[in-house]
């Protein structure tokens, strides 16, 4: 290169140079090309990060942005999916490109691009304008991964099941007693199976897909290790309408050359024959069938080629060391029967037969997407100590479900028995079964192992779950420890993402007190408690709904559920007009121990799930799911309206204080036909809600009409005087408490029924609550917003029966289920683990907290901040999820001023109903209001967008 080229190339490049650095600052000046302040913080396909088996064929897509700046929102949206992230652009993706969409919608947005293969992986991103019109980045790349999508697409896999049960250990049985039987009956159930297979793989393998389906719970090995940490998978169902599969990538855990594969399967729910076959209101046999499983695995080879494994005769089967399991009683496991190396290359099976092709009724089978069952936690003893009998008891400190994890050393043939419990006897000497030992459903619960000779040995549990506090534990030769025996809480790893503190610490341990109860209460379904029944009660369901979504991500977890109840409906012909048939749940659901019909306050769980996930999610997906299954419900409880114009049904406000059926019945006072009602006029308002969204233009005038009808007729029969005074209530505390939250009663008389409520929880109760579970949920919350927030705190704090103190100072570690006085009995009787009394703890959110949802702009798009609180408390701390970002919400009152540190997530609108006294004194970041033009007005509420906040103002 010549003098002359060089110096001209020279000037060029510092042109060049001069010019980039002239249009930066040129672009850096412009205020429409501001550098955007904002970041994706997490985005989601069908609310999960980078999910496996997506089964809908229309995804919904939805993202968290963050940004330093106040007062942000989205304008606009572009969505790319493509089938390669190479192609992940623009000009190139091959799967749907959305365009630049206007709109503020930031989640659950709908895929709407070409049609998705099964077993596909896909990738996407999404950027997004903000109200400025200023675009952000791309986000990072996702992926999301489609299932099996129907039945055909499991090939050849077949279903297998045991041929024939070789148990002969005789620790296979044990004794089954319910309450009305007068001798034990020898019972050993369905045999746990094992079954296994070899295969050759001799090509580099890209990708490896498992997808197994246990009819019963079921545990996957590959090469002698236990694929995934699941337990009791998978979730329990109406399994002849609806079974469950679970996807594991085992890419890397296949190796070259042989590879074995091994599966136990135990009884679960759907083998379960043996407890509740004697209950009236159940099916003679609640087993679906014995234990079976299906097994596919689809192999992509680096060559391009693809190969499936799957389950068939060919696979070997035998019985082994787990020689009972009931998912009531427990596990017996005789360790001198354990088969060494039975799921690993070259374990010799001629002994073995082969596994048996099964054919069972399965409507449907597809991804299981609530989360799995884990092991959460493991707990130390805090106490042991010698029973009356001489045998060791050990106290965990703290009532959970799940089991016992043993670390022994005895003679062989040793039987080691762990009898679980909720309690003690009332004097501390002994173990107290109650509910846990057998009664309803004839299995005490009982883990039993032996041993298989004297040295060391570990185990636990793989196919039941117990309720229990404490363990007395047969066998040993030395008092236990902590390197013995653990306890182990399992449940659905539901992830918690709210939280709740306040300065009353009383409240604080309740509401720790209401989540182990939740906790404890998760296995696939929302159960009543963990031991004697194990049941998805639709009334206790509800009951407890909101608090929960208030603290963990249930989004997956109550759609579930709402496929449980959907497929637990059959026909039932109407009250009033017998000649139509509707489609009604059970009280219970999923599962062949049904009860009866759903009576109302019961059954209107179908309709107040679908309303809490909206509410809460703003995913109307579920809505129009079950919209027909509600509006048939609905039809069918108005089959039941009297000439009163009242609907003629109600099971009743369950568990009130001292209340029992058949000892005690009068304690209910509220008419189980007027607690229906009053959630019935909720509902009513629910379903026309539900029927504008579908275009349901007729049912939405009718649901209207029928609930202006019903709040007439409800105000007439039950809005009385209380005599001697100026009040008036609904005859009972639930009925007046639901009427004030309901909105059922007129304006005129909301002054005289607030009095009248105070007056009988004061002057009739002396300071205490009479509810049970539909009363219990909104007491709190309604003397609170009516101007009485002392009131409700001293009724919950008060330690006299039955207020929630008195509860935790009887010992509880959860909430049981009846409000008895506890020292006045020899030990506590019925279920001490019962997420039904966990409903009122909402009241911290809702009401301390102040943090609710609008209902016109759901999912937290606005919502309210309103915190009302009694005197005594000066501080709260609260952390609410929703699917923008969490809202946290810390206040605290010092020298008569209140002062709000509040955070809004980026998309939404905070709303702060403020009096016009509050306004005068009121500053938002050391501004006062007025002059901070960002802000809107409506009516009282003053709306905030998005960022941190100091707000605070004279009380």
């Amino acid at each position: 290169m010549n003098q002359v080229s060089s110096f001209i190339d020279s000037s060029m490049n510092q042109q060049l140079i001069l010019g980039c650095l002239l249009f930066s600052f040129l672009y850096s000046c412009n205020p429409n090309h501001e550098k955007s302040t904002l970041a994706f913080q997490k985005l989601t396909c069908n609310h999960k990060e980078k999910p496996l088996s997506i089964e809908t064929e229309q995804p919904l897509f939805s993202w968290n942005v963050s940004s330093k700046e106040l007062n942000k929102s989205q304008s606009a949206y572009q969505l790319l999916v493509a089938s390669s992230p190479e192609i992940l652009n623009e000009n190139d993706a091959d799967v749907w490109n959305s365009g630049k969409t206007t709109s503020s919608k930031s989640t659950f947005v709908k895929y709407n691009g070409k049609a998705l293969k099964a077993m596909q992986k896909y990738f996407w991103k999404v950027k997004i304008w903000d109200e400025k019109e200023q675009p952000s980045e791309w986000s990072d790349i996702q992926k999301f991964e489609m299932g099996l999508m129907n039945n055909e697409n499991w090939g050849d896999s077949k279903w297998i099941t045991l041929s024939k049960d070789t148990r002969t250990s005789p620790y296979q049985f044990r004794d089954y007693k319910t309450g009305r039987m007068k001798t034990p009956q020898k019972v050993n159930g369905f045999a746990a199976s094992y079954f296994r297979n070899e295969v050759d793989i001799s090509k580099g393998i890209k990708n490896a897909q498992a997808y197994i389906c246990g009819l019963g719970y079921y545990e996957l090995y590959l090469n002698g290790e236990k694929v995934g940490d699941h337990v009791l998978d998978p979730a329990p169902s109406n399994y002849d309408k609806q079974a469950y599969y679970v996807n594991y990538d085992i890419t890397k855990a296949l190796k070259s050359g042989k590879n074995a594969f091994g599966i136990i399967v135990g009884n679960g729910f759907y083998g379960q024959n043996i407890s509740w076959k004697r209950d009236p209101e159940s099916e003679r046999d609640l087993a679906y069938g014995p234990p079976t499983v299906k097994l596919l695995v689809k192999l992509k080879y680096e060559d391009g080629t693809e190969k499936d494994i799957y389950t068939d005769d060919t696979w070997k089967e035998a019985t082994g060391p787990i020689v009972f399991n009931n998912v009531y009683g427990g596990d017996t496991y005789d360790a001198s029967y354990e088969i060494n190396g039975w799921n690993s290359v070259g374990y010799n099976d001629e002994s073995w037969g082969n596994a048996k092709l099964a054919s069972p009724k399965i409507d449907k089978i597809s991804a299981q997407q609530i989360p799995a069952i884990k092991k959460l936690k493991e707990l130390e003893p805090v106490k042991v100590f010698k029973g009356s009998d001489g045998e060791w008891i050990v106290d965990f400190g703290q009532n959970i479900a799940g089991w016992v994890k043993l670390n022994v050393k005895e003679k062989e043939g040793q039987l080691i028995e762990v009898i679980t419990t909720e309690a003690l006897l009332n004097n501390g000497k002994d173990i107290f079964q109650g509910s846990t030992g057998g009664g309803a459903n004839g299995m005490p619960q009982i883990y039993q192992y032996i041993c298989k000779s004297d040295k060391q040995e570990s185990w636990e549990p793989k196919f039941s779950y117990h309720g229990f506090k404490y363990a007395k534990i047969k066998g040993i030769s030395k008092k236990p420890d902590a390197n013995m025996i653990k306890a182990v809480l399992v449940a659905t790893d539901i992830q918690e993402t709210g939280s709740f503190a306040s300065s009353d610490e009383l409240l604080n341990k309740m509401h720790s007190i209401s989540k182990w109860t939740i906790v404890d209460n998760v296995h696939g379904i929302p159960e009543d408690c963990p031991h004697r029944e194990k049941c998805g009660w639709l009334g206790d369901a509800h009951a407890f709904c909101e608090y929960a979504l208030y603290n963990y991500d249930m989004y997956d977890f109550y759609k579930k559920y709402m496929e449980d109840i959907s497929t637990q409906m059959r026909p039932t012909k109407g009250h009033n007009n017998p000649d139509i048939n509707f489609q009604v749940p059970t009280m219970i659901a999923p599962g062949k121990r049904t009860s009866t019909y759903a009576k109302i306050d019961w059954g209107v769980a179908t309709m107040y799930l679908p309303w809490y996930n909206y509410l809460y999610y703003g995913d109307e997906t579920i809505v129009k799911d079950y919209y027909e299954d509600m509006k048939d419900l609905t039809n069918y409880y108005l089959s039941y309206k009297g000439e009163n114009g009242i609907m003629q049904d109600g099971m009743g406000d369950w568990c009130p204080p001292r209340w029992d059926r058949r000892k005690n019945p009068s304690a209910m006072e509220c008419n189980p036909i007027v607690s229906a009602n009053a959630y019935f006029y909720d509902v009513l308002g629910i379903m026309e809600n539900f029927a504008k969204m579908n275009k349901d233009a007729a049912f939405e005038t009718e649901m209207k009409n029928e609930k202006e009808a019903l709040k007439k007729a409800f105000n007439t029969a039950y809005l009385i005087e209380i005599p001697n005074t100026e009040h008036k209530w609904y005859g009972s505390q639930t009925a007046t408490v639901q009427a004030l939250q309901f909105g059922m009663v007129p304006d005129t008389a909301i002054e005289a029924v607030v009095n009248g409520l105070v007056y009988d929880i004061v002057a009739v109760k002396g300071g205490h609550h009479s509810t049970g579970i539909h009363g219990n949920r909104y007491i709190y919350t309604v003397l609170t917003k009516y101007g009485k927030a002392d009131l409700a705190h001293q009724i919950l704090t008060t330690p006299e029966f039955p207020s929630q103190t008195y509860v935790m100072n009887s010992g509880f570690t959860t909430w049981p289920e009846r409000q008895f006085e506890w020292e006045k009995m020899e030990g506590p009787t019925n279920s001490l683990n019962h997420p039904m009394h966990s409903g009122f703890a909402a009241y911290f959110f809702e009401s301390l907290g102040g943090i609710k949802s609008s209902k016109t702009k759901p999912g937290y798009k606005e919502f309210i901040v309103h915190p009302e609180f009694p005197d005594t408390i000066t501080s709260t701390d609260v952390s609410v999820p929703t699917p923008y970002g969490n809202i946290k919400n810390s206040w605290s009152v010092t020298d008569g001023v209140f002062t709000m540190n509040l955070e809004v997530p980026f998309n939404t609108k905070a709303i702060l109903p403020l009096s016009e006294i509050q306004k005068k004194t009121l500053k938002i970041n050391g501004e006062p209001w007025e002059k901070i033009k960002a802000l809107e007005t409506s009516g009282n509420g003053i709306y905030i967008g998005s960022g941190s906040y100091s707000i605070n103002y004279k009380k």
